[in-house]
């Protein structure tokens, strides 16, 4: 028999930024490999995850490389850059992942999503910066639920939690989690896998085995590699952010701001339904 084979799909997040392994990143989702199958039989683990993707890159690049494989389980956790994007668009991004669950689907693999937490909080932005991201990570977030469910999808509810609270979690940049962060989504994973009865190896440990970052490394990756990761992504998001935060404080001073948050529920309605109801996905 061959060996169960798991490809993982997605963003910083899941090529394991924030768990630095040797000259590499390692991640939540090669934890979860290694518990995926018994020792003496491996899974085979293969990572198409690429810092700084949007629903359109694992669309256009990463399903067609990861469909080849033909995996039993295929892992799709993305949708923060999108939020970060000025050409964010909640009827693009469910129309995307749309397509993608359904080509795994009817490919027969086991779909593993998962929603996360707003960017805007995670980064202690003020209230008028924060608001608008939490909106749209609101957005993805719905649409996702909407359709892991529609496609019989394994989901995580990572949005919400005590580890989002816990500093041991998270890296120096309070957007990627850290070893322990890492662990704890992996053995979450493991264990949503071991109760449906995909998962038949060892649950990843919760326990780190390196040491965790001094503060004096955390500090020099800010001032390096993640000034220039603030750096590319204010270059696009800033002005319009700073549009979006000033409709924000003009409806809060005018009393409206409920209506912004109709709004984007009424986005997300007309996304949702602009996708197919009837189509249903293949039986494998």
């Amino acid at each position: 028999m061959r060996p169960l084979r798991f490809v993982a799909l997605g963003d910083s997040l899941t090529e394991g930024v924030g768990d630095p392994v040797g000259e590499g990143w390692r991640g939540w989702a090669a934890l979860l490999a290694d518990g995926l199958a018994p020792a003496d039989a491996p899974a085979q683990f293969v990572n198409f995850a690429v810092s700084g993707a949007q629903t359109r890159d694992v669309l256009e690049r990463q399903t067609p490389a990861a469909l080849a494989v033909r995996p039993e389980v295929a892992s799709v956790v993305i949708g923060v850059n999108d939020t970060l994007r000025c050409t964010f668009d909640i009827h693009a991004v469910a129309a995307r992942l749309d397509e993608v669950y359904a080509a795994f689907t009817r490919q027969g693999a086991v779909l593993l999503t998962a929603c996360l937490p707003d960017p805007g909080a995670m980064l202690g932005l003020p209230g008028a910066l924060a608001r608008p991201l939490a909106r749209r990570q609101r957005a993805v977030n719905t649409v996702v639920h909407a359709l892991s469910e529609r496609y019989g999808a394994v989901h995580l509810h990572a949005a919400e939690g005590a580890w989002l609270t816990e500093r041991a979690m998270w890296s120096a940049d309070r957007l990627h989690p850290g070893e322990l962060g890492h662990r704890q989504l992996a053995v979450r994973f493991h264990a949503l896998l071991a109760e449906a009865g995909i998962a038949t190896g060892r649950a990843p440990s919760s326990k780190p085995e390196f040491p965790a970052p001094t503060r004096s490394a955390s500090l020099w990756w800010l001032a390096t590699a993640g000034t220039g990761w603030v750096a590319r992504r204010c270059t696009d998001l800033l002005p319009q952010l700073l549009t979006l935060a000033a409709d924000e404080i003009r409806h809060r001073a005018r009393g409206t701001s409920a209506r912004l948050d109709l709004s984007a529920s009424h986005a997300v309605a007309s996304a949702l339904a602009a996708l197919s109801v009837t189509e249903q996905p293949d039986a494998a």
